[in-house]
């Protein structure tokens, strides 16, 4: 074979070699469009239920249903801002809200036995088990009732807060005399007697609900008799009511 079609030959050769890169580099590129795209497809918002939500915080903020209505739809990235800045607005207005508890708190002389804890926009009341309940038991004792009473004033003067009242207990099950089956019903009802004291109290019931969580979240480790003691509580959770 003459010389020159050797090299014609080694040179197609070479170049077809050269070029099979551009083949497994386009299904990369491919591949990486597709990824990119599936991405912004989950990121998309519901534009609707961003606009629902707007709608429940402002009633809640107090604009009127009228300013509400003939708002302008806005863009993506305006909702998400008014998001930001209705949850700031909320979140201020629960530390007012806290504030104004600790004050009246301090004035009752109950700052030693009730905690109070502001986390996430929900104010939280804690109230000790051994002061609100005889040994075993889940009705109030006159001690407990007058301790929830004392809290009644500032419980009524904020209407726009919904109040959970959330039973806990320690580790330690009933014994076997008991007339309670296990740390749940004993926590459940601990908060459902709690509650009704309250609407004696005139709290309205709409605003109510009670939970049992036994032993599921202790705030100190059920190590000691010290922290046990602790861990039995009572609960009033306040969170902003966010009308629809």
């Amino acid at each position: 074979m003459p010389d020159e079609e050797l090299n014609s030959l080694g040179s197609s050769e070479s170049e077809g070699e050269s070029n099979e890169w551009i083949t497994t580099f386009a299904d990369l590129s491919l591949l990486l469009l597709v990824f990119f795209i599936l991405l912004f497809s989950m990121s998309t918002l519901n534009v609707q239920k961003f606009t629902d939500s707007f709608l429940s915080v402002r009633k809640a903020l107090g604009q009127k249903e009228d300013k509400l209505m003939t708002a302008p739809v806005k863009s993506e990235e305006a909702v998400i801002m008014d998001t930001v800045r209705m949850q700031k607005q909320l979140i201020e207005a629960q530390r007012k809200v806290f504030s104004d508890v600790r004050t009246f708190i301090t004035k009752k002389g109950v700052e030693g036995v009730v905690g109070a804890v502001l986390e996430e926009g929900k104010i939280t009341l804690r109230l000790p088990g051994d002061v609100l309940f005889e040994s075993g038991q889940v009705e109030l004792s006159e001690q407990g009732r007058a301790l929830v009473a004392t809290l009644r004033d500032v419980l009524v003067k904020n209407v726009d807060q919904q109040i959970n009242i959330v039973g806990h207990s320690d580790d330690v099950p009933p014994s076997r005399n008991s007339r309670f089956k296990d740390n749940w019903e004993i926590s459940s009802l601990r908060a459902v007697y709690v509650l009704r004291y309250l609407m004696q109290l005139g709290i309205a019931q709409g605003r109510l609900t009670a939970t049992g969580l036994a032993d599921l979240q202790p705030i100190y480790p059920n190590n000691t008799a010290e922290n046990r003691a602790k861990n039995r509580r009572v609960e009033l959770v306040l969170e902003k009511i966010v009308s629809r």
